[in-house]
Parts: C-alpha cells; sequence; structure tokens
C-alpha cells in the first residue's frame, strides 16, 4: 500500500519514540497536525477574467511556541505535503531550541504562467484567506519555494491593511528596507556550511574535497559560493535545466553568472565542461553530495548510484525512508535537513526577535549567532548518535523529540492525572 509523505514521515517520529521513554500523550500530540486550513483563492486576472487556485496553512504543533514555516507557490503542491513539511517544521524549530512550533503554507499554481501584477494579486489574496490563522503571536509564514522577499512584503502589508496596523513580525524573509533581516539571503546555505566546517573531521572532508550540488536556486548557488571560498572543489551542479559535470572543477563565479543569465547548462564545452543527465547527478564521484531542491530525489531506484561519503540535505526531505536505510548499509554519513538547512529558520527566528524589539543587528552579528547556534546544536546531534549508535538522522529526531516531550509533558500526562 502507498504510503502519504506524511505517513512516510511519521516513520522517522516513531524511530527516534523508540530511543526514550515517552509518554503516549506526546505521540498522540505529534502524529496529527493540530490545523489544516483548506480554501480557494479568486484573484482578478489581468484580460479581466477570474481565476481560482487552491490554498493551505497547515499549523501543525504549537506547544513550544508560535507556528513558523514558509509559503510556497508550485504547480504540484498538495495538502498531504504542506502537512509534511509542517511536521519537518515542528522538528527542525525543536533540533535549533527555537520558540516555535511548525507550520507551512501553499498556493497550487505555477507562478511563470503570472504576471507581475497577478503574482501581487494572489499574494494578497493569500494574506486575506488566512489572515484570522496568521499573526506574529500565532502562526509566522516565510518564503519557500517560488516565493520571495518581495512576495513576503506584499503579503505582510496587506496583514498591515486589515489589522490595521505596521505589523512587520507577522513575516519573515521580508525585504530588508520592509524590516527584514541581514543575512538571511544565504542563512540556509550559510547554516549548513558553518555545520560541515564544525563537523569537518569527523566526516572525512575539507578544503580540495569534491562537491556535487543538485539544484542551483537561493540555497545551492549560497552554498557553491561559500565552499568554493574555503577550496572545495564543484564537480557537478544541476538546475531545472539540465547538470554539468566538470572532473577538474567549476568556477563557482561563472556558474552563478551562468545561472543567473538562464542555466548553468551554458557552461558546457563539449570537452571538460560536459552536459549530463539531471538524474545521473547523484551518481557522480565525489566527496560531498548536497541535494538543494526538492523532495525525494534519492529513492529506493537511485541510492545505491551514490558515490559520496557524505550527503548534506539543504533541501527538505530529499531522502525518502528507503534510501536512508540503503544509505546507511553503504558507510553514506547523511547530514539530515531538520538539522543541515536550519539556517532559514534560525535567522527567520532572529528577523521575528528584531521586529519585535525595534533594534536590528549587523550582518556580523547575525552570522556570529548562526555559527553558535549550528555548532552547539550540530555537536550535540553528534554526539548523541555516537553514543548510541545511530544515525545522525535518528540522533536529530531523538534530540527535537526531547525537547518536544519535555514541552509536552509540562502540561500534565496521564500518569499525572491518574495518580
Amino acid at each position: 500500500m502507498h504510503q502519504s509523505m506524511l505517513e512516510q514521515a511519521l516513520t522517522r517520529l516513531e524511530d527516534a519514540a523508540r530511543h526514550l521513554q515517552l509518554d503516549q500523550d506526546v505521540l498522540e500530540k505529534l502524529k496529527y497536525p493540530r490545523e489544516t486550513t483548506k480554501t480557494r483563492l479568486m484573484i482578478r486576472m489581468d484580460d479581466g477574467s477570474r481565476k481560482s487556485f487552491m490554498a493551505w496553512r497547515c499549523r501543525y504543533d504549537d506547544t513550544r511556541g508560535p507556528t513558523k514555516g514558509g509559503i510556497r507557490f508550485h504547480p504540484d503542491s498538495t495538502m498531504d505535503e504542506v502537512e509534511t513539511l509542517a511536521f519537518w517544521m515542528t522538528f527542525k524549530c525543536a533540533v535549533m531550541n527555537l520558540p516555535y512550533g511548525g507550520g507551512k503554507g501553499a498556493v497550487q499554481v505555477d507562478p511563470h504562467l503570472l504576471s507581475k501584477a497577478e503574482l501581487e494579486r494572489l499574494s494578497r489574496a493569500y494574506m486575506q484567506a488566512f489572515a484570522q490563522i496568521i499573526g506574529p503571536e500565532r502562526d509566522i509564514p516565510a518564503p519557500d519555494v517560488y516565493t520571495n522577499a518581495m512576495i513576503m512584503g506584499w503579503m505582510a502589508d496587506e496583514y498591515s491593511s486589515i489589522v490595521g496596523k505596521v505589523s512587520p513580525a507577522v513575516i519573515t524573509g521580508k525585504p530588508i528596507a520592509l524590516g527584514g533581516s541581514l543575512g538571511r539571503d544565504d542563512a540556509t546555505a550559510r547554516g549548513g556550511f558553518y555545520l560541515l566546517r564544525h563537523l569537518e573531521e569527523q566526516l572525512g572532508v575539507g578544503p580540495g574535497s569534491t562537491v556535487a550540488i543538485q539544484g542551483f536556486g537561493n540555497a545551492g548557488t549560497h552554498m557553491a559560493r561559500l565552499l568554493a571560498d574555503v577550496g572545495y572543489k564543484i564537480v557537478a551542479v544541476s538546475d531545472s535545466k539540465g547538470a554539468i559535470h566538470a572532473r577538474d572543477g567549476l568556477d563557482a563565479a561563472a556558474l552563478i553568472e551562468a545561472k543567473r543569465t538562464g542555466s548553468v547548462t551554458k557552461l558546457a564545452d563539449g570537452g571538460a565542461v560536459r552536459v549530463i543527465d539531471a538524474d545521473a547527478l547523484i551518481g557522480v564521484e565525489c566527496d560531498l553530495l548536497v541535494p538543494a531542491a526538492l523532495e525525494d530525489l534519492i529513492h529506493e531506484g537511485n541510492a545505491d548510484t551514490v558515490k559520496a561519503r557524505v550527503v548534506i540535505e539543504l533541501a527538505n526531505g530529499p531522502v525518502t525512508p528507503e534510501a536512508d536505510e540503503i544509505l546507511g548499509r553503504k558507510g553514506v554519513i547523511i547530514l539530515p535537513d531538520i538539522l543541515a538547512n536550519a539556517g532559514g529558520v534560525t535567522v527567520s527566528y532572529f528577523e521575528w526577535v528584531q521586529n519585535r524589539q525595534g533594534y536590528y543587528w549587523s550582518v556580523g552579528e547575525i552570522h556570529e549567532r548562526l555559527k553558535v547556534s549550528m555548532e552547539s546544536e550540530g555537536a550535540a546531534i553528534w554526539e548523541l548518535a555516537r553514543q548510541r549508535g545511530i544515525s545522525v538522522r535518528a540522533a536529530a529526531y531523538v534530540h527535537a523529540l526531547g525537547r518536544l516531550s519535555d514541552a509536552i509533558e509540562a502540561h500534565g500526562t496521564q500518569q499525572f492525572f491518574t495518580s
């Protein structure tokens, strides 16, 4: 029987629960989303017609604080995907010890087919539909796939109009001029980069190691730049148009420029830099594989082709549970998404704090705070994995579940009420 995305994700919860003495109340609370709202957004198109788009917002769990999570605009979005991403956010916030629960939102739309004016109307319609659910102390969105700072600015402005006061803390990932935080643009990649550098000795990688990056959007682009700056050698990259491979390495600046003006495949020269099948990228000979796009990239059918020794998940859910087992048997170390890409939500938290206090930090302060958070949580999870003889992913879930359990049990459990 085919499992839904959420059912697959919940297997991680069940695995982690085996390593802790948990009250049943904890699992009962975390097995289901707290609330998921579904609606249709009706907007006026430029040609005068009206068109509707399915939209969702899920608040998975708010035991540790207001829910937090991005809004994506994608033609393949579903409620199952939204609830799964909200589940992952719940654990990601707990991993980083942020005072948040997990949330997520989506609109089922291909934004490339909309004009700029239609995109603005859709963004404002989303906030109009969900303004009762969203709020600085209740649910705080952020950008995700195919959404950006400008879209967040429109949504924050719409919310402020609805509540009758300027409310920058309602959304993170905003333009700097509208209360956004310095350091937010590269936060996801930078968090993963700090984690990797801190664990280099244990992982057996470092400057000179070869890297393949799947997905050259925000996270992939910044990761390429950061790794190249300290001497890692990027040998393969893919984007939505295709993939290229160069045994002797690719120039990060040239890759970023090629992507800005179209696609990384523009660098292919028929010689040292050759086009490869996008699906073949994960099987490239390299030390470090960086999945930085969508879910389920590495699955049962292709996990055996992975030659990298280390996988760092900048995307959410790029490795299925079946692929996890295969990679584990091969001795591949995975730095999991709920830790490796948590730099984004951590700097989002910093933005929210700055908005609420009306005092803004320098980019140096942001980077330093992020570095301290990634290193301390990363070291704790690595040590937990070593002590218990479990994978880093399992350790990350155990680490997060311990914090969630403490918060849930603090309200009283069955044992308290029946003793």
